[in-house]
């Protein structure tokens, strides 16, 4: 039989969740390592990130940034109240994080407009190919999978990894300066709200996550956790990818033909 989970220790302690949760997190490590040693966030931090690279992130990453909170609200359609303790906790904390979400999305385009991506670039442009791996994962998972799967693989494994990559950003005194005096703060809300050292979100995500599993849930259940969060980080890999590379094969023709 399968026994419940209760979180009995803190929160942000690994060592507080069952054995199967800490064993998934730790073979997911190298793919979430791989999200914050990218090169995107080694050339914000040094203010060198080219134009078009810039536009291509801004725009690229967007519609994960304005789906999300529908991929919350795809997860809040399939709880029942009263049906399990993991029920209960994840409707709660969904309906309380959906608004939240929404706010985060007009930090997004401050944060864009700051960087000289216009607004209108952002919900108009064309983005690079292949950018859109992670919000047509989200959208999947979230929508087609099971409830501790799409909070698994947006909630804990994308929430958590972006602020991994948020902080490395944020303390970068030269990317603050890079941005305009008029407009900074403004446009540092979005990173200086993911890279806060007491963020909780991906650790309440993951106390859903195991409370709605228990304590020693199947493996096969636990193997396709597991595959959810680690497809979450390989997707996000792939968007900051084509978002650098998109102009890779003009580069390499321009330097070809000269």
């Amino acid at each position: 039989m399968n026994a419940r989970f209760e979180l009995t220790g803190p929160q942000t302690d690994i060592a507080s969740y069952p054995i199967w949760a800490q064993d998934m997190v730790a073979s997911c490590e190298d793919a979430r390592r791989g999200i914050v040693s990218h090169d995107m966030w080694t050339a914000m931090r040094a203010a060198t990130l080219d134009r078009q690279t810039t536009r291509n992130f801004m725009v690229g990453v967007w519609p994960v940034i304005e789906r999300f909170p529908g991929y919350m609200s795809h997860s809040l359609l399939k709880t029942r109240y009263g049906r399990s303790p993991g029920d209960d906790l994840a409707r709660r904390w969904l309906v309380r994080n959906i608004r939240v979400e929404q706010n985060h999305a007009e930090y997004w385009l401050n944060w864009a407009e700051s960087s000289g991506v216009s607004r209108e670039d952002v919900f108009g442009a064309e983005p690079p190919k292949g950018s859109q791996a992670l919000a047509d994962w989200c959208e999947e998972v979230s929508r087609n999978d099971s409830l501790a799967a799409g909070i698994a693989a947006t909630n804990y494994a994308v929430e958590g990894a972006t602020g991994d990559w948020s902080q490395i950003v944020y303390e970068s005194t030269t990317y603050a300066e890079s941005l305009p005096i008029s407009g900074r703060k403004a446009g540092l809300r979005w990173l200086q709200l993911h890279a806060a050292y007491d963020d909780t979100h991906p650790w309440e995500a993951l106390e859903i996550v195991c409370t709605l599993l228990g304590a020693n849930p199947p493996a096969d259940q636990v193997e396709h956790i597991r595959e959810c969060v680690r497809r979450s980080y390989v997707s996000m890999s792939i968007t900051l990818d084509r978002c650098m590379d998109a102009l890779a094969p003009v580069r390499k023709w321009n330097e070809a033909a000269a």
